[in-house]
């Protein structure tokens, strides 16, 4: 009779343990680089730059070998990843222009909403983040309009720049006059001068401590406490942490630098940062495992649009053409990862294509909370992928920059180009020809006039869009 009694004790607990572990929130942390290029990680086949967490992270989780950003510049896409549409549909159609609108609802917003913690870590650059203090490249009195800080976007803890910093001594720049590539990390005593930014709390105050060394450590300082403190208080968690590496000006400590010694100063600085930046991953995985989090820990990694430069700068785009500001692969074809001990299965890669904007949609299902109805959503939810359950995407993935745009589908990538009152169009296959070397325009005209008129019908709609015309539903404040 007691051993019965014990195995239906035991029966109980292993009962209520497992719809513990059901029911329990998964923990969303977003993790995005700044002009990284595809061809600038290991996993991705990089010889010469060392990024060994990455790599471990990619043999953990999925290698999303087709993936975009939503721009192939970064305020546009950083919009996409919190709002699941593409940035023409609220104004932010390049850097340093527009902001998150009020009327947007943003990641933040909804998982605040259903009880997540949430933390934003690093660059900004969706608005501003002062009224009073000229700084960066918008912020102060003259740019009121563009006040749009993260802490009024849902993020209920923030250390956070409007834009660009420097990668090591993110606040300093030597004294004279500055290298716009970057330069040698200041030795203790020489003069230097404010770099002309700040780091910015949630309470609209300037971050003054902690703030000499490597800029990604000098983040992850700050995300690694608000993680613990979630943790501990047993509250789920969506932390987004966006570096700056390896954004211009790209400088290096000593001790990464050495590591490329044989290259000049922009090559060695760029390589050495990027380095510095992966340790850091390898300290946010550490932690997670340490306060058993990483299991229930859905964990993503991309860049925000191609290498800056041309072909001799030294960040690479891999096999593919363009750079950053082109609609040609390199410039939005990006390094993306995803691990999640608890739903993906390690050592895996997938060539489907995914954007940024299929973040929101993806992670709220994951959650089984619903999509706003009321606008047009550009992103599509991705579990069905990697169940293995769809293999095509139904719904094109669109872009624009500029007077240009693209429309990609599984296989062909239609490219419009206007120059002056001319438009011309490209059409390449993306599955047989990745390095977009031979337009198939006069080949396939049916298939040019079918995705040419897709792809207006989408940009009427984002205009409309940006008129306002998705705003019907109100925010609470």
């Amino acid at each position: 009779m007691n051993r019965l009694f014990f195995l239906i004790c035991l029966l109980s607990c292993l009962i209520t343990v497992t719809a513990d572990a059901a029911s329990q929130k998964p923990n969303v942390v977003l993790i995005m680089c700044d002009d990284l290029g595809w061809g600038d990680t290991g996993f991705n086949g990089n010889k010469i730059i060392q990024t060994p967490h990455l790599d471990k992270m990619a043999k953990a989780g999925v290698i999303l070998k087709r993936f975009y950003a939503g721009a192939p510049v970064c305020s546009p896409t950083r919009g996409s990843c919190l709002t699941g549409r593409n940035p023409f549909r609220y104004g932010i159609v390049t850097a340093n222009k527009g902001h998150m609108k009020a009327q947007e609802f943003t990641l933040a917003e909804l998982l605040k909403d259903h009880g997540y913690r949430t933390g934003h870590f690093g660059k900004w650059h969706l608005g501003t983040l002062t009224k009073t203090v000229r700084e960066s490249n918008r912020g102060g009195p003259k740019n009121i309009k563009d006040f749009s800080p993260p802490w009024q976007n849902g993020f209920e803890v923030c250390f956070s720049t409007e834009a660009k910093v420097p990668t090591w001594d993110p606040m300093l720049k030597p004294a004279g006059k500055a290298p716009g590539k970057g330069w040698a990390a200041i030795e203790e005593g020489k003069p230097t001068k404010p770099y002309g930014t700040h780091y910015w709390n949630a309470a609209g105050e300037i971050v003054k401590d902690n703030l000499r060394g490597d800029d990604s450590k000098i983040i992850m300082d700050r995300a690694l406490p608000f993680i613990e403190s979630s943790t501990k208080a047993d509250k789920p968690f969506f932390c987004v942490i966006w570096f700056h590496t390896p954004h211009l000006p790209v400088v290096a400590g000593p001790r990464y630098r050495d590591m490329y010694q044989k290259y000049d100063l922009y090559h060695s600085n760029y390589y050495g940062c990027i380095t510095a930046m992966d340790e850091q991953i390898g300290r946010l995985r550490a932690q997670l495992k340490q306060l058993n989090s990483a299991e229930n820990t859905m964990l993503w990694f991309c860049s925000d649009n191609g290498p800056e430069g041309n072909a001799r700068a030294p960040g690479s785009a891999g096999p593919f053409r363009g750079r950053k500001r082109d609609l040609f692969e390199g410039g939005i074809r990006v390094p993306a990862l995803l691990e999640w001990p608890a739903k993906i299965r390690p050592g895996t890669e997938t060539r489907f294509p995914m954007v940024t904007s299929d973040y929101l949609p993806t992670i709220l299902a994951a959650m089984e909370l619903p999509v706003q109805a009321d606008r047009p959503i550009d992103g599509m939810n991705l579990w069905p992928v990697f169940a293995n359950k769809v293999k095509h995407r139904q719904q094109p993935i669109g872009f624009q920059f500029q007077k240009n745009a693209a429309w990609v589908t599984d296989r062909y990538k239609l490219l419009r180009k206007q120059q002056r009152s001319k438009t011309e169009y490209q059409l390449f296959d993306l599955l047989a020809d990745p390095a977009e070397s031979k337009d198939l325009s006069k080949e396939y005209p049916e298939l040019v006039a079918r995705y040419q008129t897709e792809l207006e019908r989408w940009m009427k709609s984002c205009e409309q869009s940006n008129q306002g015309r998705d705003y019907q539903t109100k925010k609470q404040p």
